[in-house]
């Protein structure tokens, strides 16, 4: 495929049905980046502390743990528009409580779970439909996207919605935050798959759940890409919750430099899937899907080493490029070569070695970094992802998934 046909951002947004996705994940993503703000500001108004704060986190995690499996079942076996609609009517109206409840901090963390259940439905959902709407090689140009417009979303909105909730408090986020759900489900309402699902196993609902984890188990592709995604979750979860304890001890930079640093993280994943859709429709590049570990790897070594803020900028602006290329390649890669009816299961159990990894790593990131030293935590950190992207380079079969499984 030469470039000039290789398909862009452009081109998918002729589609009307990915138009519609798209729209659906945007909104819904400003409507995330005001409540995220606005949910930590409570809470810690509300506790007073940091662990209160850290429960947020723990609240979000924990319905991935639980329900991912029930859920990946579920987006296999019904009608996924109606799963990702559904998930957006249970959210808005646990947004729209917020304000409610706002002073009963058990109430808050209750509904933060809640709305993070409702995410478990809706991100596999919403993953896995992609390629019934558009086709194999425009996956990427597709994730990158919808990647791209979530990441512009956060660096355009975080500082409003902190602006926001310091004049008028948390309630008005949480309502607008409520608004931007009923916009996706309505957006959602009017997709119209151009796709026949294919065929589901007709086998009990506990067959269904179980066969998600057998699913990552016995297929090689998805044996490696597990294998990576638990390194990079164990490595990435302490170095971003405790970037800003770097810039406070190795750096000797305050809230400022902090900021920046964050900011340079924002471009840097901006600009990575735009980039990555002009270079390739391909999603199964060796280099492509398993190189941006390798990058970022490198880059928190150079965190752990220098001590210059200008140094760390630019490194965490590639850092930025990898992440955001990486995601993008990898999920084109499973939505390209998983099976339509088990790509739900797949997603979900994704998604939960993800924040298995990721909260086993802030806790054990805390204790490194009180113990060792934060220098000692980004070293380890780009060690586990240097790994990562050796066992993806030396692991990915040459042939595709082959050996998938199609009960």
């Amino acid at each position: 495929m030469t470039s000039a046909r290789r398909p862009t951002l452009r081109t998918v947004l002729r589609n009307r049905g990915y138009r519609r996705l798209f729209t659906a994940q945007t909104i819904s993503r400003w409507g995330d980046t005001v409540n995220t703000v606005a949910l930590v500001v409570l809470v810690f108004q509300l506790t007073g502390s940091g662990l209160g704060v850290s429960g947020v986190v723990i609240a979000e995690i924990v319905p991935v743990l639980l329900l991912a499996p029930i859920a990946g079942a579920i987006v296999d076996r019904l009608p996924r528009i109606r799963v990702m609609v559904a998930a957006d009517v249970v959210r808005m109206v646990l947004a729209a409580a917020l304000p409610v409840f706002d002073q009963h901090v058990i109430a808050v963390f209750l509904i933060a779970f809640g709305l993070s259940a409702g995410s478990v439905f809706f991100n596999p959902a919403s993953a896995s439909v992609l390629p019934s709407i558009v086709a194999k090689d425009e996956l990427v140009a597709a994730n990158s996207g919808l990647w791209s417009a979530a990441v512009v979303s956060q660096i355009a909105l975080a500082p409003a919605a902190g602006v926001l909730v310091a004049v008028w408090g948390p309630s008005p986020a949480f309502l607008i935050n409520a608004a931007t759900f009923a916009l996706s489900a309505l957006a959602l309402t009017r997709l119209r798959l151009p796709k026949t699902p294919a065929p589901v196993s007709t086998a009990s609902w506990t067959t269904r759940v179980l066969e998600g984890p057998r699913l990552l188990l016995h297929d090689r592709l998805l044996r490696v890409l597990a294998s990576v995604q638990l390194l990079a979750a164990l490595s990435a979860g302490a170095t971003s919750a405790l970037l800003v304890v770097l810039a406070e001890r190795h750096l000797g930079t305050g809230p400022g430099g902090f900021g920046l640093l964050m900011g340079a993280i924002g471009v840097g994943a901006a600009l990575g899937p735009l980039l990555l859709a002009r270079l390739t429709a391909n999603p199964r590049q060796p280099a492509l899907i398993f190189g941006p570990y390798l990058l970022r790897g490198a880059v928190d070594v150079v965190l752990a080493t220098s001590r210059s803020l200008p140094v760390a900028m630019t490194a965490l602006a590639f850092y930025g490029v990898g992440t955001s290329t990486g995601m993008v390649t990898y999920n084109s890669l499973l939505q390209a070569e998983v099976a339509e009816h088990q790509r739900g299961r797949v997603f979900a159990g994704f998604d939960m070695i993800w924040q298995t990894g990721r909260l086993a790593s802030i806790a054990l990131g805390g204790l490194a970094a009180d113990s060792l030293g934060i220098r000692a935590v980004y070293l380890l950190g780009g060690g586990l992802l240097l790994l990562a992207g050796t066992i993806g380079l030396l692991g990915l079969p040459r042939h595709g998934a082959s050996d998938h499984h199609s009960t």
